[in-house]
């Protein structure tokens, strides 16, 4: 065993290194943190106490894994990735690299979220995709085989069903749930305190509000929210949607149509400001 640890890592009195693991130069290994079987570490690792790394993981160069997290079997880290204190990272996940797993949220001053300090750890079902250059949030939960695409940003207290995809290079706000299955496409802004069903279509550069005062008078903390939108719809690219509004289940909202009102079920909605027009084909929708 000793055969496979680099003369310059450092291994504290404590740690639990199981058979076959490899660890290169320079890496730190501190009390209690434990790795499993054949776990491979990169150059320059740091893994903080009571960390556990399960067998099988890979982790690239210079990754970093606080305090008390959990790497289930099988998962891969890129290069220069930081993972949070706490966070839970599902099997046979993969995280890409310069990537931040599980930062706990630093609200500005004038910013209608507080701090919330006791905010529970980041959770990553199995079988998840991160990118490269994404930044996840304590408090949210992924479920099994999420995708998020590079530069991705997704806030803190967030709930995202299995197999949702969020594309590259997009951002969901905090306090947001989004239901299994749906499709977030690459760009898109996805804002704060929304409902999002599952199944849902939503295109490139979609843009969403929560804010009818944006940012004046002390009654938008009681009034703001995001959009509602219904199981099977569909978001136009380029579309935006107003505060507060109900995208009804299977509409289709055309690209670059202006959403300020409420929308009708399985209807497909045009325009700036958008209106319905007429029905959806029957063979576009999901079936029961």
């Amino acid at each position: 065993m000793t055969e496979n640890i680099a003369a310059s890592a450092v291994v504290a009195s404590g740690a639990e290194i199981a058979e076959h693991v490899l660890i290169a130069h320079y890496c730190v290994i501190e009390k209690k943190a434990s790795l499993g079987d054949s776990a491979k570490l990169g150059v320059g690792c740091v893994l903080a106490g009571g960390s556990q790394i399960g067998p099988g993981c890979v982790l690239g160069n210079y990754v970093t894994v606080g305090e008390g997290a959990r790497l289930e079997q099988g998962v891969t880290v890129g290069d220069h990735t930081v993972i949070a204190p706490g966070t839970v990272i599902g099997r046979n996940s993969f995280l890409g690299s310069n990537s931040t797993i599980g930062r706990l949220p630093k609200a500005a001053a004038t910013s209608t979220v507080k701090n919330q300090p006791g905010m529970k750890p980041l959770r990553l079902g199995p079988d998840c995709i991160i990118g490269c250059s994404t930044v996840l949030y304590a408090g949210t939960v992924l479920g099994e085989g999420v995708f998020v695409g590079d530069r991705a940003l997704i806030r803190e207290k967030c709930l995202i069903g299995n197999k949702v995809v969020v594309g590259s290079g997009s951002v969901v706000e905090n306090d947001t749930t989004i239901g299994q299955y749906t499709k977030i496409q690459t760009a898109s802004y996805i804002t704060a305190y929304m409902d999002i069903a599952e199944r849902v279509f939503i295109a490139p550069m979609v843009t969403t509000t929560n804010d009818n005062y944006m940012g004046r008078t002390e009654k938008r903390f009681q009034r703001i929210k995001g959009a509602t939108i219904g199981k099977g719809a569909r978001i136009g690219g380029g579309s935006i949607l107003l505060p507060g509004i109900e995208v009804a289940e299977e509409s289709f909202i055309a690209a670059g149509a202006l959403v300020t009102k409420d929308t009708e079920r399985a209807k497909i909605h045009i325009g700036f400001p958008a209106r319905p027009v007429r029905e959806v084909p029957s063979d576009e929708l999901l079936e029961e």
